[in-house]
C-alpha cells in the first residue's frame, strides 16, 4: 500500500530526522558543514552565543568552522521529514520511554511512573523528557537556556558561588568558571570559552595521537643504521 511505501521510503533514515538539539523532529532542516543536520532556529540560536568567541563548532561531533557557516535549507530533508509528518510517523526515540536503568535519569515534571530524561536544563537545575522539554523548544526566552544530556550531577555543571553554568575556562586557575566569575575573582586572568578549550585540547590530542606512530617509526630507523 502507499502507506507501506511511505513507512519503507522513512524508515532508513530516521534517526536523521530530529534535531539533535532540541530532540523533536527537523523543523526548516539545514545540513551543516561536517554533515549534520539540525533546525535552522536551533543552529542559529547556538551559534549566536559563539559570535564572541568567531568559532562555531557542531555540538555533535564538535567540529569547529571559521568564519561562520552560512546556513541553506536542506531542501531534500524537508521534503521527507513533510511526507513523514503526513504519514503521521515519528522517529521512536521522539517516544517517552521509562526509566529502565541506573544510569538513567528521570524526568522532574513527571507524575507516577517515572519516565526518562533527554535534557537537563543549567538555568533551570531541573531534568526534561521530550514532553516536558517542548516549552524550551517552542518559548523564544526558554530558547536561550543552556541544555545538556540527561545528568544526575547538575550540580557539578553550574558555579557555586553565581548558580550560573560553567561556560569559560580559567587558563590561568585551569578550572571552568562562569561569566561573573569573570568580573570578580578571575577579573583579568587568561579566559577562553569552555567550549574552545575543550576543542583545542581535543586537536592537541588529534596531533599527539597521529605523531606518535611517525615518532615511533623515526627511532626505529635511527636504531636500525645505528
Amino acid at each position: 500500500s502507499a502507506t507501506d511505501m511511505a513507512e519503507t521510503s522513512i524508515s532508513l533514515p530516521q534517526e536523521q530526522l530530529s534535531c539533535p538539539i532540541c530532540l523533536d523532529i527537523l523543523k526548516n532542516p539545514v545540513t551543516i558543514p561536517c554533515g549534520h543536520s539540525y533546525c535552522m532556529g536551533c543552529i542559529k540560536s547556538c551559534w549566536d552565543q559563539d559570535d564572541q568567541t568567531g568559532v562555531y563548532s557542531c555540538p555533535q561531533c564538535r567540529e569547529t568552522f571559521s568564519p561562520r557557516p552560512v546556513l541553506h535549507r536542506n531542501t531534500v530533508m524537508n521534503v521527507v521529514v513533510e511526507e513523514m509528518k503526513k504519514t503521521g510517523l515519528s522517529p521512536p526515540h521522539l517516544q517517552p520511554r521509562p526509566c529502565s536503568g541506573p544510569g538513567d535519569v528521570p524526568c522532574d515534571f513527571c507524575t507516577g511512573r517515572q519516565v526518562r530524561a533527554v535534557k537537563s536544563c543549567l538555568v533551570c537545575l531541573a531534568s526534561y523528557c521530550q514532553t516536558h522539554l517542548q516549552p524550551h523548544c517552542e518559548s523564544d526566552r526558554l530558547r536561550k537556556h543552556k541544555l545538556v544530556d540527561a545528568t544526575a550531577h547538575l550540580d557539578d555543571l553550574v558555579c557555586p558561588s553565581h548558580d550560573k553554568p560553567l561556560e569559560v575556562y580559567c587558563r590561568t586557575d585551569q578550572k571552568c568558571i562562569c561569566v561573573l566569575c569573570t568580573k570578580d575573582e578571575h577579573r583579568g586572568h587568561d579566559t577562553v570559552s569552555a567550549a574552545a578549550e575543550r576543542t583545542e585540547k581535543q586537536v592537541k590530542t588529534s596531533i599527539l595521537h597521529y605523531d606518535l606512530p611517525d615518532k615511533e617509526q623515526s627511532i626505529t630507523q635511527e636504531c636500525n643504521m645505528a
